[in-house]
């Protein structure tokens, strides 16, 4: 272990609730930490993911509790002397702390931004934005040895920004032991949504293009599984009351091997993203061999390159149209598709792939 680079993590929370970046921590701690001594510093949530081959640390967030928090966490570098600090997200102060204190001690520290410099991000709260870039992160973003982007068109957005010309575009991966492909194609007449109910994911497109089509897709059931606020879920629930010919069950958060029984049990996946650096859901479907309709907003070509779904603009028109063709394409179509989608994530969407190249760029 003591010849084993040292590589410390921060990621502001892993908790099952928060979707992505929690699942990506998760996903790369039980690779990467069979090649690094990997540890892993974040802070206690209500419903954390558990984390494999590395050791967890962690740091209160509040501002209230900022002068605690760095005093602590210089204590965890004059401690563990890692090599390499390596920042999940941007826009905290918190996460500014993090590689400054790391810089003052000669570590190497990297960003991967995690789609926070979208352009869809960029535009919400801007004048928030605007200041933090002025008062730090621009210089965070600078003085970081590389960007990781997830996506290439994440990493042509990051460049244009130029803050950073070094960015590097390593894809997230999925633990594909843990995932069976479904075996039966039939159609069971079922739509499945899976993600945080937030306004960014979209859902009110997928409702409007429901609408538009509900003639055409009589018996058939949506099942919108995820966790968001109460009053937010209160008017999907609302909006999806107006649909008569479709059911729409909501499920809220499935886990664990539950979730991926839902993947298997649905005919295809729409995700109707505004913004997605990545996308696990989308990975996760492929994975199941559930084929997939998402957006522009999403980094997902390969669907169309490797005939595994429908990558659309984002508006309820094209999107109802993919739907309806999705709806149409039979057992046989289903299967074709669902087997290229498990193909594409073995040849390029693994975990494994995920570490290694994360390793090969801490050695670079």
């Amino acid at each position: 272990m003591d010849n084993k680079l040292k590589v410390v993590h921060f990621v502001t929370a892993i908790d099952r609730s928060l979707g992505g970046v929690s699942m990506y921590m998760q996903l790369l701690a039980k690779e990467l930490g069979k090649l690094v001594d990997l540890i892993v510093v974040t802070r206690p949530t209500a419903n954390p993911l558990p984390l494999e081959n590395c050791r967890l640390l962690y740091l209160p967030l509040p501002v209230s509790e900022l002068r605690y928090f760095r005093e602590k966490w210089k204590r965890i570098l004059d401690e563990e002397k890692p090599d390499v600090v390596h920042v999940n997200g941007i826009w905290m102060l918190q996460t500014w702390i993090v590689q400054r204190e790391a810089l003052k001690r000669g570590i190497t520290t990297y960003i991967t931004p995690h789609g926070m410099l979208e352009p869809w991000i960029l535009k919400t709260n801007p004048m928030k934005k605007k200041a933090a870039l002025w008062l730090y992160e621009k210089k965070a973003l600078r003085m970081a040895k590389a960007l990781v982007a997830t996506a290439e068109s994440e990493k042509g957005n990051i460049l244009r920004l130029g803050y950073n010309n070094r960015v590097e575009m390593i894809p997230n991966g999925i633990d594909l032991e843990r995932v069976d492909l479904k075996t039966d194609w039939t159609v069971k007449r079922k739509i499945l949504y899976m993600s945080r109910l937030h306004l960014k994911k979209g859902i009110e497109l997928l409702l409007d293009s429901l609408a538009a089509i509900q003639d055409r897709l009589q018996g058939y059931e949506v099942i919108v599984a995820g966790e968001g606020s109460e009053d937010y879920v209160k008017e999907l629930r609302t909006k999806a009351a107006r649909l008569e010919s479709i059911k729409v069950s909501f499920v809220g958060g499935v886990y664990g091997e539950s979730k991926w029984e839902l993947y298997r049990s649905c005919d295809f996946f729409v995700l109707p993203s505004y913004s997605e650096n990545f996308g696990y859901v989308v990975a996760e479907s492929l994975a199941c061999g559930t084929p997939v309709i998402t957006t522009k907003g999403t980094p997902w070509g390969d669907l169309e390159a490797f005939s595994c779904g429908c990558w659309v603009e984002r508006d309820a028109g094209t999107l109802a149209g993919a739907i309806l063709r999705m709806a149409e394409s039979g057992a046989g179509g289903l299967q074709a598709m669902g087997q290229n989608g498990r193909r594409l994530v073995e040849s390029k969407y693994t975990s494994a792939k995920m570490a290694e190249s994360l390793y090969k760029l801490y050695l670079s």
